[in-house]
């Protein structure tokens, strides 16, 4: 793969490889990726956009992590611990279509450097902190952490 292939042809090439397999849980995971793609494509021609961009991309598969952590930990607080273990298999393959998240010191320093840079003092400085952070990293940064550190540190501050 090169850093030129898009998500959207990275989802179909897999899949394709994945029904050649016999790998039923597998395309069927990708399945689902391509209808999300898809359906925030139609959601977005709706707004009069031509097409998601990679970085709308990796945020609606961001989206779809989280929602299955949340089911992973209902799941498990539930005692259906077999259903937690297929959310996590979702999981695992939908990471593989994600950047590398940025470890702890690297979101903190992250964090940090766009405080320092909007000039933020409050939380009321919050959004400018975010926007910041989201045009330097985009879809390389996990928003719901980075999000944490920054209120944290407004806070705190």
């Amino acid at each position: 793969m090169t850093e030129s292939t898009s998500l959207r042809a990275r989802v179909m090439d897999e899949t394709k490889t994945a029904m050649k397999a016999g790998q039923k849980e597998r395309v069927a995971v990708l399945r689902m990726i391509g209808a999300k793609i898809k359906d925030a494509d139609i959601a977005g021609r709706a707004q009069g956009k031509e097409g998601l961009s990679e970085d709308e991309i990796v945020s609606a598969l961001r989206g779809m992590v989280k929602s299955r952590q949340d089911s992973v930990r209902l799941y498990r607080e539930g005692g259906r611990d077999e259903l937690a273990a297929k959310e996590e298999s979702e999981i695992a393959v939908i990471r593989e279509f994600l950047p590398p998240e940025m470890d702890e010191a690297a979101l903190e320093a992250a964090v940090k450097a766009a405080i320092a840079e909007a000039g933020a003092a409050s939380m009321k400085d919050m959004g400018k902190v975010m926007g910041a952070l989201k045009a330097k990293f985009g879809a390389n940064l996990d928003l719901g952490r980075a999000n944490g550190l920054v209120k944290a540190a407004l806070s705190a501050g």
